[in-house]
C-alpha cells in the first residue's frame, strides 16, 4: 500500500458491513494485529466501492485447502490466489462466498509495500469485482478491472496497485 496510507488506529475500528463475514482456519491463525487491519481494512474498501453487498463470507484459506479447492472447482490442481462463488446476477447486489489463499498472499507480497496483508485484501476486492460482473479473461478487460480496483484503493486511501503512481 503507498507509503501515506492512513492506517486504522487502536480503538477506531471501522465495522463490516451488514451481511460481510471475515473467517476461516487461516485469518484465525493470524496474529490478532493483522486480523484487525484486514477487517478494518475491507470495511474500507467496501465502504468506499460503491457497491451493494447483501451476503459476502470470505473465508481465508491456506494452500492445501485452496488446491483442493481450485482442484475441484476449477480442474487445476493448483494453489491459486482466490476464488470467487457469486450467487448474484452482474448488476444486482453481491451475494457470494470468497476463499482468498494467504499462503498465495504472503509470497506474492514478499518485498512489496503491500505485503501479505495488502495482497489479501486486493484479492477480496478482486472477488467483490467478479461478483458484481467484472472479468478480467482479456486485455482490455483486465485493464478496466485492474483501473477499477486502483479507482477503489485510492479512495480508500491506500494509492493506487496497478496503474499512474503504483509502485
Amino acid at each position: 500500500m503507498a507509503s501515506g496510507e492512513r492506517r486504522p488506529t487502536p480503538g477506531a475500528e471501522a465495522a463490516l458491513p451488514a451481511g460481510v463475514e471475515l473467517g476461516g482456519e487461516a485469518f484465525a491463525a493470524l496474529p490478532g494485529e493483522d486480523r484487525d487491519w484486514l477487517r478494518n481494512s475491507v470495511a474500507r474498501v467496501l465502504g468506499t466501492s460503491g457497491l451493494r453487498i447483501d451476503r459476502l463470507a470470505v473465508e481465508f484459506v491456506g494452500d492445501e485447502r485452496m488446491r483442493a479447492m481450485h482442484s475441484r472447482h476449477m480442474g487445476l490442481d493448483s494453489v491459486t490466489d482466490v476464488l470467487t462463488f457469486a450467487q448474484n446476477a452482474p448488476g444486482e447486489p453481491i451475494d457470494a462466498d470468497v476463499a482468498v489463499c494467504l499462503g498465495e498472499a504472503g509470497r506474492r507480497g514478499q518485498g512489496t509495500r503491500a505485503g501479505m496483508r495488502g495482497e489479501a485484501l486486493l484479492y477480496v476486492l478482486h472477488a467483490v469485482l467478479h461478483a458484481a460482473g467484472h472479468d478480467d479473461l482479456d486485455e482490455a478487460s483486465c485493464r478496466r478491472m485492474h483501473a477499477e480496483e486502483d479507482r477503489i484503493l485510492v479512495a480508500a486511501g491506500f494509492g493506487p496497485i496497478f496503474g499512474e503512481g503504483a509502485g
